[in-house]
């Protein structure tokens, strides 16, 4: 991939689809060098279609439970996503573990963000599980699709405070913040021809990420203060 051509995002969701809003922002602000031609999500009637539509992107629903397997499911949703030639697949907050088939299919082109620091907190209930072990920080991870359930690659991930009196709805309007700016930044990386995927390892502008860089929503009167390690 060069960066030459304005990338081409294809979009999976199963909900409200707030990543796919500062990802819609970022691209139409300038600050991603690309556009999403596509909005597709496996439940009908989401409100993330919803949005999807009120920018004018394709919104379509393939609704995995009109499928005898995952496979079918999965087959159905490559041959949506392949009909907008994308250069990138990114997964906001769609819940569907994919098959191996998917998987390749788009190795190297596929992103997630998950609301950790991976590894920690792979799966559900993150935010819950994070309050009960009593961590300071915790936050979100962005990283490449591979068959290990939350275990690809990690490009960027950010950091937020657990303050004193969380719950899990605190803590995920928190985590959802840093989301916000870390999701974006990835996929303008990855538009600009400077975020690939090597083997199993990551590369930015051409050097191999040992650890991936780490944004922090320091816990500031207004939540707003952003350092980058």
């Amino acid at each position: 991939m060069t960066g030459a051509a304005t990338a081409r995002i294809v979009v999976l969701v199963s909900g409200r689809g707030s990543n796919l809003e500062a990802l819609i922002a970022a691209t139409e602000n300038g600050s991603v060098d690309g556009r999403v031609v596509a909005v597709i999500s496996n439940r009908p009637d989401v409100f993330a279609l919803g949005r999807a539509r009120r920018h004018g992107i394709a919104a379509q629903t393939v609704d995995h439970t009109t499928f005898a397997d995952r496979g079918d499911f999965d087959r159905a949703l490559m041959e949506a996503i392949d009909a907008h030639e994308p250069t990138l697949v990114v997964l906001a907050g769609f819940m569907r573990i994919l098959t191996p088939e998917f998987v390749a299919h788009y190795a190297g082109r596929m992103l997630n963000i998950h609301p950790s620091l991976l590894p920690a907190y792979p799966g559900l209930r993150t935010h819950a599980r994070a309050l009960t072990d009593g961590v300071a920080r915790h936050g979100a991870s962005v990283h490449f699709v591979t068959n290990e359930l939350d275990g690809g690659p990690i490009v960027l991930q950010g950091e937020v405070p657990v303050c004193e009196g969380d719950d899990p709805e605190r803590l995920a309007t928190r985590v959802q913040r840093i989301e916000h700016l870390i999701y974006p930044q990835t996929v303008a990386w990855y538009a600009a021809g400077r975020l690939r995927l090597t083997g199993d390892h990551v590369e930015l502008d051409g050097r191999r990420l040992d650890a991936p860089p780490r944004m922090r929503l320091e816990d500031t009167v207004h939540d707003t203060e952003i350092t980058t390690e």
